[in-house]
């Protein structure tokens, strides 16, 4: 005999925890709404994000910041043509800081082409072009002889190190968790915005609406003293 009343206290506690979903869909604004659908579009059409713009930018700059430091080592060694000739044409393994400047532009074009041109949201390209450079510079500082010949032979190979393991840092725990945040944001703010529609279909016209005349101030008490008045005298 009890479990009428129990089901009838579950069904109403159901309904009860299911009032503040409707009651957040109801105080969402819809043309906020409205407002970051449209700037995520926005975003879209513009091209990528600013934060995969900025890995880009800084993907360059690994390249440039190698690319000078190269040629200054060629600058100190007696020239840029004598030496250029020496560590390009006759490149030696042991001796030539060329291999470390291509690796640098394989660096920057495996990387502008698959997180710039393709906009993948992936991590192995980066992990690609960071494990390469890291084996690649690891067997070039143990069998090479960069060390004997002066500062360069340690600031070249550190450097590249660190800028190929910056950009891996940056681009896992920067660039993919952000767009992935700003993606689940839309979706959700995409879905709000459709059960709003749904609740609220329209816009109530002024017809609409029905609000009774307003009542003249005083109009009760000049009822009763007409009804006085209109009372025959005994």
């Amino acid at each position: 005999m009890n479990r009428v009343p129990g089901d009838a206290e579950n069904a109403h506690s159901s309904s009860v925890e299911s009032c503040p979903s409707l009651r957040d869909v109801h105080s969402i604004n819809p043309a906020q709404l409205m407002a970051r659908i449209e700037s995520y579009e926005g975003r879209e059409k513009k091209g990528i994000s600013d934060v995969r713009r900025t890995f880009c930018l800084f993907v360059t700059f690994d390249l440039l910041f190698i690319t000078l430091l190269w040629i200054i080592e060629l600058n100190v060694k007696g020239g840029i043509e004598t030496t250029l000739e020496k560590e390009v044409l006759h490149y030696d393994y042991s001796s030539s800081y060329f291999d470390i400047f291509l690796l640098a532009v394989f660096r920057f074009k495996v990387l502008i082409l698959a997180y710039a041109m393709c906009r993948l949201r992936h991590w192995w390209a980066i992990a690609f072009t960071t494990a390469v450079t890291s084996a690649f510079l690891l067997a070039k500082v143990i069998i090479s002889q960069l060390f004997s010949q002066g500062a360069f032979g340690y600031v070249l190979p550190i450097i590249s190190f660190i800028l190929a393991w910056i950009e891996t840092w940056f681009l896992d725990f920067k660039v993919l968790p952000q767009e992935a945040e700003e993606e689940n944001r839309f979706l959700i703010a995409q879905d709000a915005s459709e059960r709003a529609a749904l609740l609220h279909p329209g816009v109530l016209s002024d017809g609409q609406f029905y609000s009774p005349p307003e009542s003249v101030a005083g109009s009760d008490e000049d009822s009763e003293e007409k009804q006085d008045t209109e009372k025959p005298i005994v």
